[in-house]
Formats: structure tokens, C-alpha cells, sequence
């Protein structure tokens, strides 16, 4: 009992991610199956199609690169316009600056339904046709708050006493961004990136709104869904889910020998001509 007490939060920590990961289990497991009939759901026999044959069926790949270019172009510009407003929001005092931090939440606390309809409405006003321009800007308008807030925790966290030292040996304004502002603060961009573009691809509720004629692979499975999602939609989640595996992997990785390397003693040297 002793022993149950003290490793009591351990033991949920692991049955909560092992809950978390069992459906992702069942995907990549029935991703080499062969099914019967044209639904996916139980296990028939081992079989490759799947992986050999990925866009076999027609509409996944086509739908997976648009979700795939969608997401890139969502988060490149996301990112580039929420870091200058997070920086803006945590290095300058201006007028209306609470309301802007508001107001930078006010995406993350709307519900998608509302904001999907509320765009809608918006394009449908402006006579603007839907299609991949209507999801990008749809995209950026919900990313922008999550990158905001990640970039803002960043710069919040970071030791004003670094650039202040670089001041003091003369670099100027430029120098001191590109050799020790932004090098801090790229992590952040970095990981605001990485969720901005995860938030962008799965995205359902708000592409649904505003895509029109415009197939994404989240409306191409919800689609599936009515007639059997195919196989190759398992093969695929699976593929994307071992690359986010894999950078995530990595990026602790090279942060954990950063780290070593920072907390290795440097080596003592000894002047043998003035000991002699």
C-alpha cells in the first residue's frame, strides 16, 4: 500500500496514455488489414494493399495534399503575422493593448460552429467564392491565436539581462535580434508552427463551412465515413502520425544534448610554464 501511495500519479500517468494511445493503435493495426466488405472495422486478414497501393482509391491522396498545402500556407503566414503581434504585445506599452490581448483569445474560446458559420456568412456578403482562398484565410484566422499565445510565452520567459548584455558591448539593435533575440525565441516559433499547422490539417468544422466544391482530407473521411472509410485512410493516418512521432523525437533529442553540452564542466587547464 505504501508503494501504491507513492506511485499513485505515475500509474494513472500511464493508464491515461495508454487510453490516449489505443485508438491510434487500432488504426495502424487495421491499416494492414484486408477486410471483407468495404467496411474497415474488423480484423480479417494481414495484408500490404493498403501500404503499396496508398492512393489507390480515388480521392485520398488529391484530398491529403490539399489539407497538406492548406496547412503550409496557413501557418507560414499565421506564424509570420503572430509573432510580430506577440512581440508587439509583450516589448511596447500602446494604447488598446488589454483589448488586443482580449480580443487574441476571444478565436481560441469561440466555438468552431460559430466561427465557421460567422466566415460564411462574411464570404457569402462579399459575393467571394469558396474554395481553397476561403479555407486559408478561415485557418488563419483561428491559428493566429494559438501562435500568438505560444510566441507570447516565449519572449515572457526569456532573460531581459541577455540582450541587455549585448547592448553593453556594442551591438546594435539588428545584431542583438539575429545573434541573441531570435535564436531565444525560435523554439517558440518553431513548436507555434508545428501546432498551428496540426490544428490547420485536422481541421473539420470550419473547412466544412467554407470550402464549398473544395475536398480536404478531414471532409473526404467524414465523406468515407457514409459508404467505408478505405484502408489506405488508416495507411495514411498511420504515415502521419509516425512523421509527427519522428520530429517530435528529434527535437527532444537535439534539446537534450543541448542540454548535456550546456551542463558539462568545462575542462581544467593548468599553466605548467608558471607552475614550473
Amino acid at each position: 500500500m505504501r508503494w501504491l501511495r507513492k506511485n499513485l500519479v505515475g500509474i494513472w500517468a500511464v493508464l491515461v496514455l495508454i487510453y490516449l494511445f489505443i485508438p491510434i493503435a487500432v488504426i495502424m493495426l487495421l491499416s494492414f488489414n484486408n477486410p471483407k466488405g468495404k467496411y474497415n472495422l474488423s480484423w480479417n486478414e494481414f495484408s500490404l494493399d493498403a501500404w503499396t497501393n496508398i492512393c489507390g482509391v480515388p480521392g485520398v491522396c488529391s484530398s491529403f495534399v490539399t489539407s497538406i498545402e492548406i496547412g503550409i500556407v496557413s501557418t507560414l503566414i499565421a506564424t509570420l503575422l503572430g509573432t510580430m503581434i506577440a512581440f508587439a504585445l509583450v516589448r511596447y506599452r500602446f494604447r488598446g493593448r488589454s483589448t488586443t490581448n482580449l480580443l487574441i483569445f476571444l478565436p481560441m474560446a469561440t466555438p468552431e460552429v460559430v466561427m465557421g458559420a460567422s466566415l460564411l456568412a462574411l464570404f457569402l456578403n462579399l459575393r467571394f467564392p469558396l474554395g481553397q482562398g476561403t479555407v486559408i484565410i478561415a485557418h488563419i484566422m483561428f491559428i493566429i491565436s494559438f501562435v500568438v499565445v505560444t510566441v507570447k510565452a516565449r519572449l515572457q520567459g526569456m532573460d531581459p539581462r541577455l540582450e541587455e548584455a549585448a547592448r553593453d558591448l556594442y551591438a546594435d539593435p539588428r545584431a542583438v535580434f539575429r545573434y541573441v533575440t531570435f535564436p531565444l525565441v525560435l523554439p517558440g516559433i518553431m513548436g507555434a508552427a508545428l501546432l498551428g499547422f496540426s490544428l490547420s490539417f485536422d481541421d473539420f468544422i470550419i473547412s466544412f463551412f467554407n470550402a464549398g466544391t473544395l475536398v480536404t482530407f478531414p471532409i473526404y473521411i467524414w465523406g468515407a465515413a457514409q459508404r467505408g472509410i478505405p484502408v489506405q485512410v488508416n495507411a495514411l493516418a498511420t504515415l502521419v502520425f509516425l512523421i509527427a512521432l519522428v520530429i517530435v523525437l528529434t527535437g527532444q533529442f537535439v534539446s537534450h544534448r543541448r542540454r548535456r553540452a550546456l551542463e558539462k564542466p568545462a575542462p581544467i587547464t593548468v599553466d605548467l610554464m608558471s607552475r614550473s
